[in-house]
């Protein structure tokens, strides 16, 4: 285990099982094109060009556009890189059930990809890995700690 395991951790996951949820696809897809490989990564850039609602499912049927886009913008709230700036999760209920007005993301959500934790374990092991763990940001880079 890397690291430390907090609530903010926890409201991280949230926003990308909130995700995986809407696009009906999981956080990393390695038979997916380039640009779709990361869930999040992928969103996100969608995101940039006002076009969120290609992230859902094409499978899903008879939902209310705005609801979904109330979840993915709780979703880009819960992965931002700053773990102060994500939301509690009594905040996330509250935004999701319309009690509590959502703030736009306006930074782009924190990850690392597959790409950048394989070249991380190839630099710290001195030779390559294979893995595919993504992990919040914030998550403290030593494991002696």
């Amino acid at each position: 285990m890397l690291g430390h395991l907090t609530e903010k951790t926890d409201v991280f996951a949230f926003g990308i099982v909130a995700l995986e949820i809407v696009s009906g696809r999981p956080n990393s897809s390695p038979e997916m094109d380039d640009e779709k490989h990361y869930l999040l990564e992928w969103a996100w850039s969608l995101h940039q060009e006002n076009r969120d609602m290609e992230v859902v499912d094409a499978g899903l049927t008879g939902y209310d556009e705005e609801e979904v886009k109330r979840v993915i913008g709780v979703a880009f709230l819960c992965t931002q890189t700053d773990h102060a700036v994500r939301p509690a999760m009594s905040r996330v209920v509250g935004m999701l059930t319309g009690n509590v007005e959502i703030t736009e993301a306006n930074a782009k959500p924190g990850y690392v990809s597959e790409r950048t934790f394989e070249n991380a374990m190839s630099f710290m092991s001195g030779g390559s890995t294979s893995s595919s763990l993504v992990l919040p940001p914030d998550t403290p880079k030593n494991p002696s700690k």
